[in-house]
């Protein structure tokens, strides 16, 4: 599918700004005022250097009062006004943020945002598939009475940005990056100038439910994707449910509508690796088995997905070590056409713990009703990866 619009037809020239030598709490008061996703970094000068985003200061660990924008800072991609959606869907998933600056001679003039990506694609004919083409099965939940330190760790944990919250098996409201961000750093009452650690101790260890939207939005699997989105609109929400009968199918993010957006204009058939590190120094040789181990799993997988990406975070944990060999966490992220599938899985040492993920991510992939539908052989594949016989066997 080719794409007619571009940026010049959906970016905006409003945004907010803060200094990048500002004191990073002046960050709040920017996502404060219409909570936008991210605010752009400037220099002394004015010029463009970077951006801030809600998800970043969420994620960090720092006493904002202490430190400066510029240590929250991230550079990111710029596009131009003739960019293709398509590209910008795949900047967006490829960096992480949302809202990218758009330049013309070397100048800022605005920001493209994934919500304007979306609502252009979903005018065109894609609009009409049903939501179940694109949601994330089987997402993670969060019972009600568990504490919100448990979501926020959820969401820290598989890099989610909204977790349904479940009570005796129904599904009772959800909480987004939106609410942790409201409830952890804008409390409805102030401790105190210096209160701010606090204020953290006391949200984290309230009860789910004490902070979940409800009720919540929801949709059926059969809903179209043109009417998910104006839904989504119309409630300023960046999450639905979907739900099957009284039975959680899914949900459908605007991550979950950029993935099948950034692959319109690919031609060729092809599943694509990311990494990221953090912490950590990954050798020659730990790279060339990791890119085996993906040249394998691609092997098995393409004619399935044809298209796709797999995301791989890795990160040590400071001061934990076994004989020199540091405990790793990984996170694998595969988002195709067909929906989103991710995995976790923890180590000593690089090669073991990828590949303990890739073998869980795998797992997942091998009962998913996408795989099952495309072909049963992988049903057949699953039980002797899991030990148990076929029934031809």
């Amino acid at each position: 599918m080719v794409l007619s619009s571009s940026v010049k037809d959906i970016y905006s020239e409003k945004f907010n700004s803060v200094l990048e030598n500002d004191s990073a709490s002046k960050c709040l008061e920017g996502f404060k005022k219409d909570m936008p996703p991210v605010l752009a970094v400037l220099d002394e000068r004015g010029n463009y250097v970077g951006m801030v985003s809600r998800r970043s200061v969420l994620r960090s660990r720092l006493d904002l009062s202490r430190h400066k924008v510029k240590n929250l800072m991230a550079a990111t991609p710029i596009v131009g006004l003739d960019e293709s959606l398509s590209r910008v869907a795949k900047l967006m998933i490829g960096s992480g943020v949302r809202q990218l600056p758009v330049f013309e001679k070397n100048k800022l003039i605005g920001f493209v945002t994934d919500e304007g990506v979306i609502h252009a694609v979903a005018e065109a004919p894609w609009g009409n598939a049903s939501v179940e083409s694109v949601m994330t099965r089987a997402p993670h939940t969060v019972e009600a009475n568990r504490s919100v330190g448990a979501v926020l760790g959820l969401m820290r944990e598989f890099g989610i940005s909204h977790v349904p919250i479940m009570e005796r098996g129904r599904l009772a409201g959800m909480i987004s990056i939106q609410d942790i961000f409201e409830n952890l750093y804008f409390p409805p009452k102030r401790m105190g100038s210096n209160d701010f650690a606090g204020d953290r101790i006391v949200t984290l260890g309230i009860a789910a439910k004490g902070i979940m939207s409800k009720p919540v939005i929801t949709v059926d699997p059969k809903k179209s994707l043109h009417d998910c989105e104006a839904l989504m609109h119309y409630h300023d929400i960046s999450c639905l449910c979907v739900v099957d009968g009284e039975r959680l199918a899914g949900v459908v993010t605007k991550l979950d509508f950029l993935e099948p957006i950034s692959q319109m204009e690919t031609v060729e058939q092809r599943v694509t690796v990311q990494f990221g590190i953090k912490n950590i120094e990954i050798n020659p040789e730990q790279q060339e088995f990791m890119m085996m181990e993906f040249d394998s799993f691609v092997h098995r997988f393409q004619e399935a997905f044809h298209q796709g990406s797999l995301f791989v975070y890795m990160k040590t944990h400071r001061g934990t070590n076994m004989r020199g060999t540091p405990m790793v966490h990984c996170r694998l992220q595969f988002r195709t056409t067909k929906g989103s599938f991710y995995a976790a899985g923890e180590g000593w040492g690089v090669e073991p713990t990828f590949r303990v993920a890739l073998d869980r991510l795998e797992r997942r992939l091998l009962r998913s009703k996408e795989l099952l539908a495309y072909n049963p052989r992988f049903a057949r594949d699953y039980l002797r990866k899991v030990g148990l016989p076929s029934e031809e066997e």
